[in-house]
């Protein structure tokens, strides 16, 4: 059994099917006597977030549910004809990062024969590695290095949360690979304070408070405005263009957060002592830049990765000047007499 599978059946037995769930899944579902219920592919998963860490938890958990939803609706749409349905499903599946290997290799064939039985030619991704059908294994990945420091600096914040990055001098940078992240509104909180994500990646934006938000940024060429939401919605924002973006809510001036775009697969973000690792990083030559929530630009300089692992040290600065109010959506200084 592969470990996507394991942690599948993990996730699955840990779900509390109660008696007015279930009657209200057979309502919307109301099966035949020859279909089983099915779970339902936007079912939330009761996992409480109160840290940093939880959130990374329930992102993995409710990502491997995604996959498991893509996998089995597609079967089901296959088994009774739908190819069309299938094949969208399996398609969208292999369309997701980070892959599990094992998983692309099953579901490939499927999609490819799905998409061609509904009448058209499936346009997927190139498959990670070509497979040996004598050995069922990929080739080796090229050597990789980890390139690992300390970041000091951010003056009396510390440098924590710093965001690190490599760009490669010597030959193209490849280009990241999208990802999902979530950021909570909790007690009128932003939670993490500080996100990296690669360019093309969606950020969710959850309002947990009993209260409205209005997620904004007035930060270029990030700028976005989400309007109102209550509790239990979320917001979703799609950041296309590498730098900084300060978060803001326009109900509630005490909230602000920042989002950091970066340009590389290569990239951390540093503990609350300013470690941090760069794994998986070819050898060659780079500039390694480091961005803090206190800097006004990213510091730079040129490192050499060989065979590793490379130690290097990094600082940041915390020249960015306070702002002189704490503007609203339109850029404007609050209205005092709002209270907010």
């Amino acid at each position: 059994m592969c470990k996507w599978t394991s942690i599948v059946g993990l996730i699955l037995a840990s779900v509390p099917w109660g008696a007015a769930h279930a009657a209200a899944s057979a309502k919307e579902r109301s099966p035949t006597p020859t279909q089983q219920p099915w779970p339902g592919e936007e079912m939330p998963l009761p996992l409480t977030v109160r840290t940093p860490d939880d959130l990374t938890f329930k992102y993995a958990a409710e990502r491997q549910f995604l996959l498991f939803n893509l996998m089995a609706s597609g079967k089901l749409a296959y088994d009774r004809g739908d190819m069309a349905t299938a094949a969208a499903k399996w398609e969208t599946l292999l369309r997701m990062p980070d892959l599990p290997p094992d998983l692309e290799r099953t579901i490939r064939p499927l999609a490819e024969e799905a998409r061609l039985r509904a009448g058209g030619v499936a346009q997927l991704p190139a498959a990670p590695f070509p497979i040996n059908p004598l050995t069922e294994q990929a080739p080796s990945a090229p050597p990789s290095v980890t390139v690992r420091g300390v970041v000091t600096g951010g003056g009396a914040t510390g440098a924590g949360g710093s965001v690190v990055w490599l760009k490669r001098i010597d030959g193209a940078t490849p280009r990241p690979r999208p990802t999902v992240k979530t950021v909570i509104q909790k007690s009128k909180t932003f939670i993490p304070r500080v996100l990296a994500v690669p360019v093309g990646s969606t950020v969710s934006f959850q309002n947990d408070d009993e209260v409205f938000h209005n997620v904004f940024s007035l930060s270029r060429p990030n700028e976005f405005d989400l309007g109102l939401y209550r509790k239990g919605l979320s917001r979703d924002k799609t950041f296309k263009s590498p730098g900084p973006v300060d978060l803001l809510c326009n109900i509630h001036s005490s909230m602000s957060a920042y989002i950091y775009v970066v340009d590389s697969p290569y990239y951390a973000q540093a503990d609350r002592r300013g470690n941090f690792a760069i794994r998986g990083v070819p050898p060659g030559r780079y500039s390694i830049l480091a961005w803090h929530e206190t800097s006004l630009k990213p510091t730079e300089r040129e490192i050499s990765v060989k065979e590793g692992p490379v130690e290097v040290a990094v600082s940041v600065t915390s020249d960015r000047p306070s702002p002189a109010f704490v503007p609203d959506k339109a850029g404007k200084p609050r209205q005092s007499q709002l209270g907010y």
